[in-house]
């Protein structure tokens, strides 16, 4: 069996294909699984860190507007479109796979296009409620468009009938046990926030977290765990001209990233966060209540449908980024956190929107693919 993997950009693309790679090496040892990504972003470092082989192409987006950088961008952008075709009928050629699977990113649409055009079965995996550019074209070409979210399909032309798999999640996760946590963290058994915004950092979602514990500290009803990101390293400081000593308080951690998210996100009581596919994910299979925050700043306002999925089965809040501030967050969170009952049905609404065996559902349609 041989697979070709294409999946790139950031860590919600290439980190469910590397489920899913894993999960075919544990039911077929001798699988050969080769990866086609980018040199300069992720899938650089975590594929061969997984112990896959990465093969590289040059390839980017196009630039939405006409400034002179966007045009000189763009101009890039076809000629490296144009380059790939050799570099990726070689790899293909050279590699001679069975099937080749879409993850998403730039990357995927000159790989499973070209595979598709040379007779090898093919897959794309949507994690978007509103899918991007790269899949909708490719839809009508693959033998196979897998769905994280049913509201993707009314959204593309697919060639045949599209699967809902739904989008591979950290086996940890749901392994992860919420008041073993509660004890790991040092915390009492007052609810327990957890903000997130990325591994950058979201300047709004730091600056409107300052305004809430500026404003409830004068009190430990609630317990926080607050990632930064890297661009909010400033947020200490911060805190401390509004007389929070962060690293002193026994009910706040402020964190440049979370590398135990097992451990947060189980112990939670509400999560506040943007809205990408792989949070959703983590937060539908742990049942966890929350408000989105999802960020404007992302290709087609994905995140925004993203968000509406959950929102309209009553699986969480959403706050646009234009309505966000210190004081409506602090408003919704003490809003939901003093209703339980209400918390408890948030929470349960979104665990029943979880697909709880992704990873098997398109490891089974690899495989059916292959069997063809």
């Amino acid at each position: 069996m041989k697979v070709l993997i294409a999946a790139g950009g950031t860590g919600g693309h290439v980190n469910p294909a590397l489920a899913v790679a894993g999960e075919l090496k544990k039911r077929y040892p001798d699988a050969e699984i080769c990866f086609v990504g980018t040199p300069d972003r992720i899938e650089s470092k975590i594929v061969p860190a997984a112990g896959f082989p990465l093969k590289t192409i040059e390839i980017s987006g196009f630039k939405r507007g006409f400034s002179p950088a966007d045009i000189k961008a763009n101009v890039k952008t076809v000629v490296r479109l144009l380059k790939s075709s050799g570099s990726v009928k070689k790899i293909i050629n050279e590699f001679k796979p069975d099937v080749a699977i879409g993850f998403g990113g730039y990357v995927s649409g000159p790989v499973i296009r070209m595979a598709a055009k040379m007779g090898i079965p093919t897959a794309v995996h949507e994690q978007n409620a509103y899918p991007g550019v790269t899949n909708k074209a490719l839809a009508e070409k693959v033998d196979v468009v897998m769905l994280t979210a049913e509201e993707a399909k009314k959204h593309m032309n697919c060639k045949n009938e599209p699967v809902l798999t739904g989008l591979p999640v950290r086996g940890e996760l749901t392994e992860a046990d919420g008041s073993v946590s509660r004890a790991e963290l040092g915390f009492n058994d007052k609810p327990i926030i957890l903000c997130m915004g990325g591994s950058l950092g979201a300047k709004v979602i730091n600056e409107a977290m300052v305004e809430v514990l500026a404003s409830h500290k004068d009190d430990a009803d609630f317990n926080y765990i607050v990632s930064t990101g890297q661009n909010g390293l400033w947020v200490p400081d911060v805190l401390k001209e509004k007389g929070i000593d962060s690293e002193n308080c026994k009910n706040i951690q402020i964190r440049t990233y979370i590398d135990d998210m097992a451990r947060c996100l189980s112990a939670a009581d509400l999560v506040i966060c943007r809205a990408g596919a792989s949070s959703l994910s983590e937060i539908q299979v742990m049942g966890k209540p929350s408000i989105l925050i999802p960020s404007p700043n992302v290709t087609e306002n994905h995140q925004f449908h993203n968000a509406m999925a959950l929102v309209n089965n009553n699986a969480a809040v959403i706050i646009e980024e234009k309505d966000l501030n210190g004081e409506k967050l602090g408003a919704e969170m003490d809003r939901l956190l003093s209703d339980k009952a209400l918390l408890k049905e948030i929470g349960d609404n979104a665990r029943k929107m979880a697909v709880t065996d992704a990873t098997q559902r398109i490891c089974e349609i690899v495989i059916s693919l292959i069997k063809k």
